[in-house]
């Protein structure tokens, strides 16, 4: 009876091993499903997917830099742009303040003298006017002119207008209060009078 025993115990323990084989049958199938199916992408494929994400990450890398150069090189030009017209302008708050002193020197030697006192009194204020007028044309100050020429609303201010057979239409016949320029900027128009 043992060895009836025996022999049933082996054939169960031989019909568990070959279940497990079978098992380690289809565990293998699936792995090599698996592998397969892995190893159906070319790994020179996938190399080749990364190289062109690296690619796009560099030229999109590439073109921020270009913009952020752009970008600093225009703020470097418009900087020095300011700074050249600050220079070029630098004395325009201080000569638009002069201007209204310059008028009443003009006012002030219109007047006519009928006496000594009066003529050396001019002729003192016509070398300081002279003096304020040498130093504006040192600092690039120049008037308007403005009578006899045509009406130009970025020098001229019209504040009247007249009709005149003397002057062509639209052309300044009289002004009121000189205008300057400070180099190429108009820093005051002339307040003229134009014809019709």
């Amino acid at each position: 009876m043992t060895n009836e025993k025996t022999n049933s115990l082996n054939e169960e323990v031989e019909i568990e091993s070959a279940d497990q084989v079978e098992l380690t049958e289809e565990q293998a199938v699936l792995n090599e499903e698996l592998i397969s199916d892995e190893t159906s992408v070319d790994p020179g494929e996938e190399y080749v997917k990364q190289i062109q994400v690296l690619k796009d990450k560099l030229e999109e890398a590439d073109n921020r830099y270009l913009r952020l150069q752009a970008d600093f090189d225009n703020f470097r030009r418009r900087t020095r742009l300011d700074l050249d017209a600050s220079e070029k302008y630098r004395a325009q708050k201080l000569i638009t303040d002069l201007l209204p002193a310059l008028d009443n020197f003009e006012r002030a030697m219109q007047v006519e003298a009928d006496n000594e006192q009066t003529k050396a009194l001019l002729q003192g204020m016509d070398m300081v006017y002279r003096s304020l007028v040498d130093a504006l044309k040192k600092e690039g100050v120049e008037p308007i002119e403005a009578v006899g020429k045509e009406f130009d609303p970025h020098q001229h201010q019209a504040v009247m207008q007249g009709e005149d057979e003397n002057f062509g239409s639209n052309i300044v016949t009289d002004e009121f209060q000189k205008g300057y320029l400070l180099k190429d900027r108009v820093i005051r128009p002339s307040m003229v009078k134009v014809n019709q």
